[in-house]
């Protein structure tokens, strides 16, 4: 069972990465015709700021997922490292768990506002500001599914194999 779901999130992984690379690649693409446009021909494309952003938003947002998985993310392990290890594995559970809750709210409280606000349409194009809110909202339930999959993997193993 464990296998299979940790199968199942390493394939959404892949699909996600290959989506922050389309995403990027967009956005590069429209920033640079923008670029182009605004200085060899003096004219500009009216929606390029908010696509571009946009995907900005959406690149960061899905990649977060990415790097939780990774244990990539800013951490202090100053006091951590003279924890003995089976402390530190309930302390790692308990982070863990802090942590799904905190993303179980971003993703109430994103879907919330969302659905309340889904009429409001970016100034340039008729498209939902709340694009804006979606990956903020995808971010959130990818990192449970990680979260989940950090309550039964070892910490102290995985710490030590992070820094050889």
């Amino acid at each position: 069972m464990l296998t299979t779901y940790e199968a199942g999130l390493a394939r959404l992984d892949r699909a996600v990465r290959w989506l922050v690379i389309v995403c990027s690649a967009l956005m590069i693409l429209v920033v640079s015709v923008q670029v182009l446009l605004r200085y060899a021909f003096n004219t500009s494309i009216d929606w390029s700021d908010e696509v571009s952003r946009l995907l900005f938003v959406w690149c960061m947002f899905l990649a977060i997922p990415l790097g939780l998985r990774e244990g990539s993310h800013v951490g202090i392990e100053l006091l951590v490292q003279f924890v003995p290890a089976a402390p530190r594995r309930l302390l790692s559970r308990l982070c863990s768990l802090v942590a799904m809750l905190l993303m179980a709210v971003v993703l109430y409280f994103t879907v919330t506002v969302a659905i309340e606000t889904w009429d409001e349409l970016m100034p340039t194009l008729p498209v939902s500001t709340n694009w804006f809110l979606v990956p903020v909202a995808v971010c959130a339930l990818h990192c449970l599914l990680h979260l989940i999959a950090l309550l039964w993997r070892d910490p102290v193993r995985t710490s030590v194999i992070n820094h050889e």
